[in-house]
């Protein structure tokens, strides 16, 4: 069958496995001479792809849950929407969650993601406490921080590569309503932005908007969003309905011209310096899980979302210099998220450092890859990285300039005999068969 990202670039024909149950999960793996664990294929790019997946949709199952103590142990393929549903009407929520979720536990452990509050809690990683995880020889093995350490780190972040993720055990965070207090503020520009975030930095959640395609004074002016859970309101929420996009996009609607018209309207939708208001956790947390596959929008040939980190020490000059490239490539994004993250942590392949990060929507077309070249050099120049779990195209020489853990990883995959089992297209494109 044919299989993409969530960016529908590129796509490969794949032989797709869903077993129903761990002892055929474990038989599979195996009878395979190679595969890889894939969710609900919501990386972008490539590192859900190989000639042959296994699904983990049916192993979904929550397994044990601690009231008192906030503790949850499940299946890999469950996901967070399943977790939340169950968690949020009895007063828990994840302590670290990303900007969909409809994304499987497993995969959130696999790409080791990150939410709006890394600069004061980290990774996902961060409340995990134990994993079961599928070996290349069909044996399961539980690792930790204190057991089999170096298997734990290296499957944090290590996008499949170490095994198949069977069970998670994790820490949850407690809550009192399904509510956050969120503030937005209208700032001018990249440096007014920036300041934003150091001025709000012990506020739980924060992210910005940008708008990707300003020039000159206005470069980089923002929505800057913080928020804190409500301490008070209902656990339950209504029955969300979800609109959905019905069929792929004309790419010619996707224009210089109507980018720019969207993003003005956006930043002058907000008319005072300081807005508050209270709102659900959905539109908090995930405001485009509200659109059912707004991939479409770009249209049959997709999109390529580009995601990198810069150091602190680069930000502002470094962050205006990539953001006057791209406005100058009069490329821009309709959606352009800026966050700060806090310090790194100990996983070979995890993403964040201490600093500042953006993401951005391309549409594809012939001439995208050359520009998103120019992008890597310039990042790599400042420092910085491109996230493993939207990235379609990055070259293996700049994987590992920028990844130095990456050797870490290799020696762990032949340690537990990973190498060659366990494989992406990702993978393979970055030197990590």
């Amino acid at each position: 069958m044919r299989l993409h990202g969530w960016g529908r670039y590129p796509q490969v024909e794949a032989q797709q496995l869903a077993p129903l149950t761990v002892s055929a999960s474990r038989a599979l793996i195996g009878a395979h001479r190679s595969l890889l664990g894939r969710g609900m294929g919501r990386s972008y790019g490539d590192s859900a792809l190989h000639d042959c997946v296994l699904n983990t949709r049916y192993l979904q199952h929550l397994l044990a849950f601690d009231a008192s103590h906030g503790s949850l142990r499940c299946q890999a393929g469950a996901t967070l929407d399943q977790l939340l549903d169950f968690l949020v009407p009895r007063g828990w929520f994840l302590p670290v969650t990303p900007g969909t979720r409809f994304v499987t536990v497993g995969g959130a452990v696999a790409s080791d993601v990150h939410g709006k509050n890394h600069h004061l809690h980290g990774c996902f990683s961060e409340y995990v406490d134990e994993l079961l995880l599928g070996l290349g020889d069909g044996s399961l093995l539980t690792c930790s921080r204190s057991e089999h350490a170096e298997l734990f780190h290296a499957t944090c972040g290590g996008m499949g590569l170490t095994g198949l993720i069977v069970e998670v055990a994790l820490r949850l965070t407690p809550i009192r309503s399904a509510y956050v207090n969120q503030t937005t503020f209208k700032l001018a520009n990249l440096e007014d932005a920036l300041q934003g975030f150091e001025s709000q930095r012990q506020r739980t959640y924060s992210v910005a908007w940008i708008d990707c395609l300003a020039r000159g004074a206005e470069l980089g002016r923002s929505l800057l969003m913080v928020g804190e859970h409500a301490l008070d309101g209902p656990l339950q929420l209504p029955r969300q309905r979800r609109l959905a996009v019905p069929l792929d996009m004309p790419a010619a609607l996707l224009t210089h011209a109507s980018m720019q018209a969207f993003n003005s309207l956006y930043y002058r939708r907000v008319h005072q310096a300081e807005v508050g208001r209270r709102v659900d956790y959905r539109r908090f947390f995930y405001p485009l899980d509200g659109i059912g596959q707004w991939n479409r929008l770009y249209g049959k040939r997709g999109f390529l979302q580009y995601q990198f980190v810069i150091p602190k020490a680069a930000g502002l000059q470094g962050m205006q210099a990539i953001l006057r490239r791209i406005a100058d490539s009069r490329r821009g994004s309709f959606l352009a998220v800026l966050k700060v993250f806090g310090e790194q942590n100990r996983n070979p392949l995890s993403f964040p450092l201490e600093g500042y990060s953006l993401a951005l929507d391309f549409k594809y077309d012939s001439g995208l890859l050359a520009l998103l070249d120019e992008l890597d050099a310039r990042v790599l120049e400042h420092g910085g990285r491109i996230y493993l779990s939207k990235d379609a195209r990055m070259s293996e020489q700049t994987f590992k300039r920028s990844y130095p853990g990456w050797e870490q990883l290799q020696a762990v995959r032949a340690r537990y005999g990973a190498q060659g089992k366990f494989i992406s297209r990702q993978a393979q494109r970055l030197g990590l068969e």
